[in-house]
């Protein structure tokens, strides 16, 4: 199945909330409200002094099962989920997907029906065809959540509300900021996460910066302002959201050397002085110093860049915890 062409992950809404209004799966941004989105952010807001505790775990979770399937490589988005999941008392199973049945041809569907037979309570994945999350959810079982940690370039959900809560830490007026992304739209899930998160907090403008082949089509349709030229681009704006250059899934022919982007588009403390003198510099990681960045904006003072790494855990207990939380309600429902 090409899960690109398939049509189960189009009915975000439906897979994602249940009859209640509360979240089921985490699988995208599209087709969530605003007051979803908010309450997502207020409880990350209670998990958030967590780790400056003595005991850095609470036991809303204990006794359920998470396993994270990443089918593509990760750092900060698996060891976030991880701790996420283990701060909320849950247990973790991590799965190793180059040593599991997969390589030797099982399906997705067959891997993902032998780990509910183990009794598992919510799916982490992340896989390189966009849709996968919506696939695994529209066949899981009805007690099973599903978080979506990234699918192919169409979204990455708790990326662009981990970036949402960093913003709001600093700027908590949305309706006043005026927004920046920049670098390699075209590729970028978390970009597609952003705009759609961006757009439904109210934000006052939403700006891309990019060189003409790293452009998504129908951007206008999203409200959104376009600028090929970083210099005009980045006048007077609040937030700065760097995204790394996606060699992996471009064409050679796409892309300048490294170079020459970052001559041109890579963010330097004489391009960041063109923003307000408070604006915010972001970057979803892994940064590609010399390329999206330089060293002195990415450890200067207006990055807030490892605090989105802190903000991610957070987040992803929020998620956790509002997914199985509304499953369990339903259990209880079910009992009466």
């Amino acid at each position: 199945m090409n899960l690109q062409e398939s049509p189960t992950w189009l009915g975000s809404a439906k897979l994602q909330v249940d009859g209640k209004g509360r979240l089921r799966h985490f699988l995208s941004i599209e087709g969530l409200s605003r007051r979803l989105i908010t309450e997502i952010l207020d409880t990350a807001e209670s998990f958030a002094s967590l780790p400056e505790q003595s005991v850095k775990k609470v036991p809303l979770l204990r006794g359920k099962t998470i396993a994270n399937l990443f089918f593509e490589a990760s750092t900060r988005t698996r060891t976030t989920f991880e701790l996420a999941a283990k701060r909320l008392s849950a247990d973790v199973l991590t799965v190793n997907l180059p040593t599991s049945s997969a390589v030797k041809g099982e399906s997705l569907l067959d891997t993902l029906r032998n780990l509910e037979a183990m009794h598992i309570d919510m799916f982490v994945v992340r896989h390189g065809q966009s849709g996968a999350a919506h696939f695994i959810a529209s066949h899981a079982s009805p007690h099973v959540s599903v978080v979506n940690g990234g699918d192919g370039r169409h979204a990455h959900p708790t990326q662009a509300l981990l970036d949402m809560f960093t913003i709001r830490r600093h700027k908590p007026d949305f309706s006043a900021l005026v927004v920046a992304i920049v670098g390699d739209v075209t590729h970028s899930r978390v970009a597609r996460s952003q705009i759609h998160a961006l757009r439904l907090l109210g934000v006052r403008e939403i700006r891309v910066i990019a060189p003409r082949t790293l452009l998504l089509r129908h951007l206008g349709e999203l409200g959104v302002r376009v600028f090929t030229n970083p210099c005009e681009g980045l006048k007077d704006v609040d937030v700065i959201m760097m995204l790394r250059l996606q060699r992996e899934r471009m064409d050679s022919a796409m892309l300048p050397s490294g170079l020459e982007f970052f001559h041109v588009y890579g963010l330097t403390p004489e391009k960041l002085a063109l923003a307000k003198p408070d604006a915010l510099v972001m970057h979803p990681g892994p940064i590609n110093r010399g390329v999206e960045m330089s060293s002195a904006v990415a450890d200067g003072p207006q990055s807030v860049i490892l605090q989105q790494v802190t903000h991610g855990i957070a987040i992803r207990m929020a998620v956790m915890s509002l997914c199985l939380g509304s499953h369990a309600a339903g259990r209880e429902r079910l009992h009466e």
